[in-house]
């Protein structure tokens, strides 16, 4: 898979999963998430996937400081029901990271590492999607505005021209190189206080 290269400079996410270690899927549980796992995943690279990475990114950090978050000990909830707009892709990477799930994850063994009942939606709450360790109870709750970093004026035009099979193969790759560009701006503006906030 040729990607972006910029894929490779998204800082990772490193997370500890008891499951992992015990099942010696991976040394001690340690897990790294990078964002071309993610795109993997999801099958695109957007900024609603760059978005749902930032968001679990910038929760944990404040969740577990410098300590390494605990995959499957998390409990998320989302704000929108899981059929409204784009809270299933993001629900999908939430779940990729953190290990919670509705109903469809593991369901243990002995009682421990059950994946269950972990995620919930349509949940009143400030923002878009709430965090909560299980060990503390500690909890934040963040959202993303992806306005931050502002789309180029020709990005969607050029889009429905492709979608309408108006486009030659020269708007093609401009559109996909301005697309992922504006991918990249939003990654390299992780940490831009406007860009994912906290309630």
């Amino acid at each position: 898979m040729t990607s972006p290269a910029f894929f490779d400079q998204v800082p990772t996410i490193t997370m500890q999963d008891p499951l992992s270690a015990l099942l010696g899927a991976a040394t001690d549980g340690i897990i790294e998430y990078s964002y071309g796992d993610i795109v993997k995943l999801a099958g695109h690279s957007c900024p609603t996937v760059a978005g749902a990475y930032l968001m679990t990114r910038n929760a944990l950090k404040k969740l577990y400081g410098n300590a390494m978050p605990q995959r499957g000990n998390i409990k998320v909830e989302f704000r929108d029901k899981a059929v409204d707009g784009v809270t299933g892709v993001i629900a999908n990477v939430v779940s990729f990271i953190t290990g919670a799930t509705a109903d469809t994850g593991f369901k243990g063994l002995a009682g421990k590492h059950d994946r269950r009942h972990l995620m919930f939606f349509d949940v009143p709450i400030a923002g878009e999607i709430r965090f909560q360790r299980l060990d503390t109870g500690e909890s934040v709750t963040v959202a993303f505005h992806a306005n931050v970093v502002p789309a180029p004026a020709t990005l969607m035009p050029a889009l429905q021209s492709i979608l309408k099979g108006q486009a030659d193969q020269k708007l093609h790759a401009a559109f996909a190189h301005d697309w992922q560009d504006r991918v990249r701006q939003i990654l390299e503006h992780a940490d831009h206080p406007e860009l994912v906030t906290y309630a």
